[in-house]
């Protein structure tokens, strides 16, 4: 029987959330979080959100991502809104990703659209808890 190799690395989809997330940080993108999706039947099994402090931060991270990807043999799809720069989206497949300048990012609030996601990254700021007052 011929058997045509697999094209595209088979790695899981938290695997690869993790690694695109490395990527992003490690290219400075700002709060980057993924969050798993697939229990609740989304049109892929992940999101994954960064913020960019300009048009040409986020173009340079997609950018980043995508090289990253071709090296690692991860799937990729397509891209939307690579040229305005203000949110570029990368569909990976089982992973998508939204690259989002700041102020688009709290236009939007992505986060908020899968409540009952499990958070499988969570690279956001985390506000210093004031000391208690007792």
């Amino acid at each position: 029987m011929n058997t045509k190799p697999l094209q595209y690395n088979p790695a899981p989809t938290q695997e690869k959330a993790t690694a695109v997330s490395g990527w992003l940080e490690e290219k400075k993108a700002e709060d980057v979080l993924a969050i798993d999706i697939a229990a609740e039947r989304a049109f892929t099994d992940a999101v994954l959100i960064a913020g960019a402090q300009s048009q040409r931060h986020a173009q340079g991270l997609a950018d980043f991502v995508l090289e990253q990807c071709r090296k690692e043999g991860y799937e990729f799809l397509r891209m939307e809104g690579y040229q305005s720069g203000q949110w570029i989206l990368l569909d990976l497949n089982d992973l998508v990703v939204n690259i989002l300048l700041r102020d688009q990012r709290d236009l939007y609030r992505l986060e908020e659209l899968w409540p009952k996601g499990r958070l499988l990254h969570d690279g956001r700021i985390q506000a210093p808890r004031p000391a208690s007052i007792e």
